[in-house]
């Protein structure tokens, strides 16, 4: 595996944006080219080279104005990990409008809304076939797609959607293959702000997969609509390399998650090393949230909830919204850790140490201060210490404990607490 500094990393978009900046800079103050001084004859010669060089000027200015910022509206609709629920981890093929209604509703009831949680995203079975025309149209089990976003808009959430680059989806309905355009236009037209736009065939040649995404992020543009845009294959290819310059603002990064214990905490904790290729408007998504679904432990559930808070990770909920337990709404409201996940710096946490099924993980915060998971993999519980040092702490710091929303003292040098089996302590350490 290779590996960049956080110094050594360029991100596509940041680079991108870079370039249209030193253009813009160059148009302006005429810079973008230097001669030497015996190529001048004073004032005449310097307007006359000016002169021949304005077409080129104003080429890149241009360019500058208009196709860079294509990479800025990407990353201006995810400036943070996208929040919300989709249907397809409890839902999954029995997912209908009157049910994408309901949760839509229990979003707001339930307090997900203030929390944060945003998008209400229909996953995979809602397509049908394609008219005359070629535009793609909703099955039976939605009546009225346009009609269903406007109710979701009309409760202040945002709608999302979801499709295939192949002709079939993962389930077999109707995918954007040779219509990308088409159905970027009728997602526009419904009102979709959020589109899954999943890979479900062998992945094959790496070139065409990302021709695929390119040729949908393109589409997108075109409408004029801002729309997240969420890749899904799988980690292939090393996906959180390029997934930015795809027009990507999420992109997963291994295969589906499920709802117990081994599945999930493989998957979170194997996000180590890919934090230096985060950041606004463009995250790694190690899958969506099980909270609530019943097949792990409460602190199972509270694992992965301060494991993907920690990696900055989207925050999709993937529970029945209508019948969560006071402490499901807990879990996924806690406001403490939900600013850890939307911290505004957008830096994704690592590991910092291990010892066997021990580990501690760190995130950096805007504030200054560092927030620190410490997990144990086992079934029992166990003393954990996190050094100072370990963290980038010099002596003295306070601590405060996120999930008890409690604050714990100072601390010298470092912090111990014992760890529940297959459980964490989430705590945020700032130097005094």
């Amino acid at each position: 595996m290779h590996s960049l500094d956080a110094g050594q990393q360029q991100h596509p978009v940041n680079a991108s944006l870079l370039f249209c900046l030193r253009i813009r800079i160059a148009f302006r103050n005429r810079t973008l080219y230097s001669f030497p001084a015996r190529e001048f004859d004073g004032r005449r010669a310097e307007r006359q080279t000016m002169k021949r060089l304005r077409p080129l000027f104003t080429a890149l200015f241009f360019c500058a104005l208009f196709a860079c910022p294509s990479f800025a509206q990407q990353s201006d609709v995810a400036p943070t990990p996208p929040m919300g629920w989709n249907s397809w981890n409890h839902f999954a093929g029995r997912i209908d409008d009157q049910i994408v209604r309901e949760q839509a509703k229990a979003m707001v009831t339930s307090g997900l809304k203030k929390a944060g949680y945003k998008y209400i995203v229909i996953d995979d079975t809602w397509a049908g076939d394609r008219d005359a025309q070629g535009f793609i149209q909703p099955n039976k089990k939605f009546p009225d797609m346009k009609a269903l976003a406007d109710y979701v808009h009309s409760l202040g959430l945002k709608f999302g959607i979801y499709s295939s680059p192949a002709g079939k989806t993962c389930a077999g309905y109707t995918g954007s293959r040779d219509h990308a355009q088409q159905d970027a236009e009728t997602y526009a037209k419904w009102g979709v702000d959020y589109l899954k736009y999943d890979w479900c065939q062998r992945p094959g040649d790496p070139e065409r997969l990302k021709a695929a995404y390119e040729e949908m992020h393109q589409a997108l543009l075109k409408t004029g609509r801002p729309i997240v845009y969420s890749l899904c294959e799988y980690g292939w290819f090393q996906v959180w390399r390029w997934g930015a310059s795809v027009g990507g603002n999420l992109w997963r990064t291994t295969g589906d998650v499920s709802d117990n214990y081994w599945a999930m905490s493989n998957i979170g904790f194997g996000q180590n090393g890919l934090q230096n290729f985060a950041g606004p408007g463009h995250w790694n998504d190690p899958d969506m949230l099980e909270v609530g679904n019943g097949g792990m432990s409460e602190d199972g559930y509270r694992t992965q909830m301060s494991l993907w808070s920690i990696l900055a990770a989207p925050l999709m909920a993937g529970n029945d919204l209508t019948k969560m337990t006071p402490y499901t709404i807990e879990l996924l409201t806690n406001p403490e850790v939900i600013s850890v996940d939307q911290d505004p710096l957008g830096k994704q946490g690592y590991r910092v140490a291990q010892e066997g099924p021990l580990e501690i993980w760190m995130k950096p915060m805007a504030d200054g201060s560092k927030v620190v998971g410490l997990f144990n993999r086992q079934t029992t519980a166990d003393p954990m210490t996190v050094n100072f040092d370990e963290i980038g702490v010099r002596g003295e710091a306070t601590i405060r404990d996120l999930w008890l929303r409690k604050d714990l003292g100072t601390f010298k040098d470092k912090f111990s607490a014992y760890v529940p089996g297959q459980g964490v302590v989430l705590v945020r350490i700032k130097e005094k």
